[in-house]
């Protein structure tokens, strides 16, 4: 009123909880309508599941920790401020999760009906993890993708659509085979999302031979999908791959009477030919090391018994899976090899090339596509990477109930729903290429290795944004700089004064990117 204001004011911080990162993950959840996808009416339990898919992006760890962090005496942030849930119980926490899992198909079908219809591609893999503890009847010992050897571990399945937006996810017990996983996927497509053709694409150890026949059967169902080097092989020596025509062209189209009402596309990529030799000579000379070491063993007489020999041979060579390249000659006390030159200049010679196949005609995708459409799934082995060990941190496994892992895997999925929507709006902040379909336009041909974009490249290079005025981020680095945002309590030193809420002022950066997700704070 133009007045004096008279003796200045003191104040006290009651509580000071980050915010910023709270703010930015459960704006974008609201805003994708995710929480809505959970249950359309408002509940305790929709309550808690939103907390712990933001929670899984924040500040990944066990659902103890979890418990610990959304308590209202003592909160690791504003998560609980924001959804008003007061304290929460470890066994609010499992109870959740069960009503999440009796809540999992609806849940897929509504983001099905989003992401999919008639004629997606539809991207399928596999991963691993392994388990803690032994009580889980899902853990098994398996092949395991994680390097761990002789541990229980279990397998899951992850459906995305065409950009690696993730739709469904299903968990089975840790021996099972790549090939088994693929029936439930097509009956999961076909029957509880209700289309009516799709194009699944799959890696060559998950779209058998087996499991092509069984594609043939189904109604709708269309693949692309990669041959095996034996297939290879006998199409190379029935003359169908001419390995001269790569001379002038990297791509070519071929049939086969062994795969009537399918087309072959025939790749061959310099670099990874030249890889794969490296690889071979690399390997072939371990193995020769490993071999002269048992060698050493027969002539100091450590080792007679011919049989004994080829044991431990047999150990040696397995080891570097190097066998086809050696004939070995072994008799008592006398152990000998050569290298087979006629395998080595047989599998060199195919070094580089792959052979796609796929049952969907010229007109529906060209032979281009074929090649970029297989190359797609490595944005499933994108999701794979955030969710073991980049961003989300799917392990460690202590459930023991094999519904609460599903509900576990499960609750990891959404959080990557929502983190790959996020990444997608704060691509200029990041280092992520954003200008994609500039880098493709690069590329010579589709077989060629990817490059990134140029504006990629100076954000790589400078650090900064293509405009320049704010340094670039990694996804996790960026959500802590927006942790900084504090949710401040304060208390006027006035007798009677009310406390009231002060949120920090976001710096330039903080408010682009919460501009960039159309959220505030």
């Amino acid at each position: 009123r133009g007045k004096a204001a008279g003796a200045p004011i003191a104040f006290d911080i009651l509580c000071s909880t980050p915010h910023g990162h709270v703010a930015a993950v459960l704006g974008m959840l609201r805003v994708l309508g995710l929480d809505q996808v959970l249950r359309v009416r408002p509940s305790r339990e929709r309550q808690i599941v939103s907390a712990m898919i933001a929670a899984r992006i924040l500040f990944p760890g066990s659902k103890l920790a979890t418990a610990r962090g959304l308590t209202a005496e003592a909160p690791d942030s504003s998560l609980p401020e924001m959804l008003d849930l007061g304290d929460v119980s470890e066994d609010e926490i499992y109870s959740a999760m069960d009503w999440l899992l009796t809540r999992q198909s609806a849940i897929e079908k509504k983001l099905a009906e989003r992401h999919l219809e008639d004629g997606s591609v539809v991207l399928y893999d596999l991963s691993s993890s392994y388990f803690e503890g032994r009580k889980c009847p899902l853990a098994k010992i398996g092949y395991s993708r994680d390097g761990k050897r002789g541990t229980l571990q279990i397998v899951y399945g992850l459906l995305t659509d065409k950009d690696g937006r993730p739709v469904a996810v299903e968990v089975f017990e840790g021996n099972t085979g790549d090939p088994a996983t693929l029936a439930s996927q097509v009956e999961k497509l076909m029957t509880r999302f209700s289309l009516a053709r799709v194009v699944l694409v799959g890696d060559r150890g998950m779209i058998t031979e087996a499991r092509v026949e069984e594609l043939r059967a189904t109604r709708g169902v269309d693949w692309v999908t990669a041959l095996r080097a034996p297939q290879i092989q006998r199409l190379h020596g029935a003359g169908l791959i001419q390995l001269s025509l790569f001379d002038e062209r990297d791509l070519m189209e071929v049939s086969s009477p062994d795969f009537p009402d399918e087309r072959l596309v025939v790749c061959r990529n310099p670099l990874l030919a030249e890889e794969r030799a490296r690889k071979r000579r690399a390997l072939m000379a371990c193995t020769q090391t490993e071999l002269e070491t048992v060698q050493r063993m027969v002539e100091r007489g450590r080792l007679r018994d011919p049989a004994k020999i080829g044991l431990r041979v047999g150990r040696k060579l397995n080891r570097f899976k190097m066998a086809k390249h050696f004939e070995i000659t072994i008799r008592e006390g006398h152990l000998s090899w050569s290298v087979n030159e006629s395998t080595v200049e047989r599998e060199s010679a195919l070094d580089g090339i792959y052979v796609l196949r796929t049952s969907v005609s010229e007109e529906r995708m060209p032979r281009d596509d074929v090649v970029r459409t297989y190359k797609s799934l490595s944005r499933v082995e994108r999701a794979f990477r955030s969710l073991k060990t980049v961003d989300l941190k799917v392990r460690p496994i202590f459930h023991r109930r094999a519904d609460r892992v599903r509900a576990h895997v499960f609750l990891c999925m959404l959080a990557y729903y929502v983190e790959w929507h996020m990444r997608e709006r704060l691509v200029s902040l990041l280092f992520d290429d954003e200008e994609r379909e500039a880098a493709e336009a690069k590329r010579d041909s589709m077989v060629a290795p990817a490059k990134r974009s140029d504006a990629a490249l100076r954000k790589a290079s400078g650090g900064r944004t293509a405009d320049g005025t704010l340094p670039v981020q990694s996804f996790q680095g960026l959500l802590r700089k927006l942790g900084t945002i504090a949710r401040n309590v304060v208390q006027p030193q006035v007798e009677n004064a009310p406390s009231f809420v002060k949120t920090t002022r976001p710096n330039p950066l903080q408010q682009r990117a919460l501009d960039l997700l159309g959220v505030t704070v």
